[in-house]
C-alpha cells in the first residue's frame, strides 16, 4: 500500500478531509499540522508573541525548529508522496529533502499572495496546484507549472438536515475583518431587507482589536461576531432560507470553499460571480450578482419563491464534481499519469503499485 505524509496548516476539517480522500484511494495516511506565525501556537506563545519586540526572530527561530521536526517524522514515515497544504510553514531546502527520495505536490488553498513563505516553492515541488486560476496563470506565465485545482467540500460535514425548520431569512458566514467589499455589501442587505431576519457569523470587530470599537460596533443583534465550528456552520446553512457568500477582495478567477459547501448543505446560495463560477452553474442553481442591485434582486427573487429544486441540482452538482475525493484524484492523476483512479479502485483488494 503506498504511503502519504499530508502536511498543512490546522484549517478546521481540511486537513482531515484530504487525508479520508487519500484512504478512498487505497493510500497509508500520516498526517502533521503547523501553526504560524510560530509553531506551535498555544496560549503561552501566543502571549510571547504579541509581546515580543522582535517577532521576526521568534517567527525565524520557530522556523528552524519545525524543519527539524518535519523531517525526523519524514524519516520516521518514509512516505511515497508527500502532499502540502500552502507550504507557507516549510522551508525549500526541506522540500529538496523530500523530494530526494519522496513525489512531493503543494495545493495553494489560498491566494499565493497571502502565503510568502511559499511562493518560490514551485520549483522545489513535483507538482503545484494552485486554487485560483488567476494564480496559476501567473505561475505559468513566470515559467512555473502549475495546475488549476479549486477548493472542495468535505461532504461529511456539509448536508442537509432532515427536520430543520427555516428560521433564518438571510445568513452569512466568514470573516469580515480584513473585508471592507464584505462589511460594505453585509450593511447594504441589511438596510435593504429591514423586516427579515439576518444573521452574521464571523470576525468582525472583536474586543481584542479595540474595546472600545467592539463596544460601539453596529447592528450587534445580526452580527453575532464569532467563529464557528465546521458542523455548527453546517447547521446553521440548513436553517437558512438564502445564504450569502461574498469573496474576498483577492479572489479573481477560483470559487472559497464556501461554494460548495452552501450546496452540498442543501442550501440556497446567493453568490458573487466571476469567471469560474459562471461556469460552475450554468442551470441556475446558485443565484449569482455582480453589482449591489443585482445582490438585492437575487435576495428578494429567492424570499418570494420556492429554489429547493435549484438547491438540490446544486447539491447533486458538488457531490458529483466538488469533494475532496474527486479534487485528491486529479492530483493523483497528475502526479502519476499510468496509473487509473476510478471509483472501484477504492476496493479492499487493489493497491496500486507506484
Amino acid at each position: 500500500m503506498p504511503k502519504v505524509l499530508v502536511i498543512g496548516p490546522k484549517f478546521y476539517h481540511f486537513l482531515s478531509a484530504v487525508e479520508a480522500a487519500f484512504r478512498e484511494w487505497g493510500w497509508e495516511t500520516s498526517v502533521e499540522s503547523y501553526a504560524a506565525p510560530v509553531h506551535p501556537y498555544g496560549w503561552k506563545e501566543k502571549c510571547r508573541y504579541k509581546l515580543s519586540a522582535d517577532k521576526a526572530a521568534l517567527e525565524r527561530r520557530s522556523l528552524e525548529r519545525y524543519q527539524a521536526q518535519i523531517l525526523l517524522r519524514f524519516e520516521a514515515v518514509r512516505p511515497d508522496l508527500v502532499f502540502i497544504l500552502n507550504g507557507d510553514f516549510l522551508a525549500a531546502g526541506t522540500l529538496d529533502r523530500f523530494r530526494a527520495s519522496s513525489k512531493v505536490a503543494l495545493w495553494m488553498f489560498d491566494s499565493y499572495g497571502r502565503l510568502p513563505g511559499a511562493r518560490g516553492h514551485g520549483a522545489h515541488v513535483d507538482a503545484l496546484f494552485c486554487f485560483d486560476k488567476g494564480d496559476a496563470d501567473a505561475f505559468n506565465e513566470r515559467g512555473i507549472r502549475a495546475h488549476f485545482l479549486p477548493q472542495a467540500c468535505d461532504t461529511a460535514v456539509y448536508h442537509p438536515l432532515p427536520g430543520v425548520r427555516k428560521d433564518i431569512d438571510i445568513l452569512f458566514v466568514g470573516n469580515l475583518l480584513y473585508s471592507p467589499r464584505r462589511r460594505q455589501l453585509m450593511n447594504a442587505v441589511i438596510r435593504q431587507f429591514p423586516g427579515r431576519k439576518i444573521r452574521v457569523y464571523g470576525w468582525y470587530q472583536p474586543w481584542f482589536k479595540g474595546l472600545g470599537a467592539w463596544l460601539k460596533r453596529p447592528y450587534k443583534h445580526i452580527y453575532r461576531n464569532v467563529n464557528v465550528p465546521p458542523e455548527r456552520v453546517n447547521r446553521l446553512y440548513n436553517r437558512a432560507r438564502v445564504v450569502l457568500n461574498i469573496h474576498q477582495e483577492h479572489q479573481r478567477d477560483g470559487a472559497n470553499p464556501r461554494v460548495f459547501e452552501i450546496c452540498a448543505s442543501g442550501a440556497w446560495q446567493v453568490c458573487d460571480r466571476n469567471p469560474y463560477i459562471e461556469g460552475l452553474f450554468p442551470a441556475g442553481s446558485v443565484g449569482l450578482y455582480g453589482r449591489e442591485d443585482e445582490l438585492f434582486a437575487r435576495i428578494g427573487e429567492a424570499l418570494a419563491s420556492d429554489c429547493t429544486s435549484g438547491a438540490r441540482r446544486a447539491r447533486e452538482e458538488v457531490l458529483l464534481h466538488h469533494s475532496f475525493p474527486v479534487r485528491i484524484r486529479q492530483v493523483l492523476e497528475t502526479l502519476y499519469p499510468d496509473l487509473s483512479y476510478s471509483r472501484h479502485d477504492t476496493d479492499p483488494d487493489h493497491q496500486p503499485e507506484l
